[in-house]
């Protein structure tokens, strides 16, 4: 197994725990936000939300040139505290959620993969965390 750097993003979305949960894991929700930038969508979203559950994410760029699938397996879910998962690629993925008055905090760590540079999935891991903050504040 080889050993993997873990990157670790971060985002305060100003919206209480419950309605963050809902839109990170209702698959309504995950097609508005999971993309890192407006020339890519999700068009279609299934989550299995419990351990040993699977969800799949079909990321593609809105001119039809290309898709793939983003999926995993979740290991642990702690309702509106934790979601570990291992993706498809067995990079392993935790997102915490913590309550902070009437917003949450979302930090999220994952395996770096060897295709692209760190930085590179940093910044484009951060944008979609950033879209997602942006969707369910203003929604």
């Amino acid at each position: 197994m080889e050993n993997r750097q873990a990157i670790t993003i971060a985002a305060k979305v100003n919206a209480p725990i419950e309605k963050v949960w809902e839109f990170w894991t209702n698959p309504e929700h995950v097609k508005q936000w999971n993309n890192a930038s407006p020339d890519w969508h999700t068009p279609s979203a299934e989550n299995d939300l419990r351990p040993g559950g699977k969800f799949t994410y079909t990321m593609a760029a809105r001119d039809g040139s290309f898709s793939f699938d983003f999926w995993g397996i979740y290991d642990i879910v702690t309702d509106r505290e934790l979601i570990t998962c291992t993706l498809g690629d067995n990079r392993k993925v935790a997102v915490k959620f913590s309550s902070q008055e009437n917003a949450t905090e979302i930090v999220e760590s994952f395996d770096a993969e060897d295709q692209n540079p760190v930085e590179m999935q940093r910044a484009g891991w951060q944008a979609i965390l950033d879209n997602f903050k942006n969707y369910t504040e203003s929604n």
